[in-house]
């Protein structure tokens, strides 16, 4: 990463900055696991991020941006798979500590992958209209962390 950001077209800068949103998510995870909170207040915060931000970026992904290579491509497919894991996981209700730590760590690889690999194919092939409408649909979402009151990752 440079000035952490991942370079792409100025269209793609709102999908690059929620990546870089949900790599901080994941670091919030962390620190929480780290720290010893409890995994309730965690898990709180993970199922609310889910619903407010992961489940949008995860559908304009799905629906904007995959097309554009063709569902049947291997990263896409890849994507796609990483978005069911991700979603299982959390979803978890039964072992969720173990779900939080891998939460944790499968985030930042995927979206790094996202990111380095097939975003830069996406690129290659994306035309000047599609990135509007994708720079539009990455608009409309929006996360508005202060919604969230407890800020365990701050604690010590």
């Amino acid at each position: 990463m440079k000035d952490n950001k991942f370079e792409h077209p100025k269209e793609l800068e709102t999908a690059s900055e929620e990546h870089f949103d949900a790599l901080f998510f994941g670091w919030k995870i962390g620190e929480g696991l780290r720290n010893n909170i409890e995994t309730t207040r965690i898990k709180a915060y993970a199922d609310w991020f889910f619903d407010h931000y992961m489940k949008q970026h995860i559908a304009v992904e799905t629906k904007y941006l995959f097309p554009i290579l063709g569902m049947d491509n291997v990263r896409v497919k890849k994507a796609l798979a990483n978005h069911r894991r991700l979603s299982r996981l959390f979803n978890d209700t039964k072992d969720v500590y173990r779900s939080l730590n891998r939460i944790e760590d499968e985030i930042g690889r995927f979206i790094r992958f996202e990111e380095r690999v097939l975003y830069k194919q996406i690129e290659e092939k994306v035309t000047p209209e599609q990135l509007q409408t994708i720079k539009q649909k990455y608009d409309e979402i929006k996360i508005a962390e202060d919604e969230w009151d407890d800020q365990f990752w701050k604690s010590k």
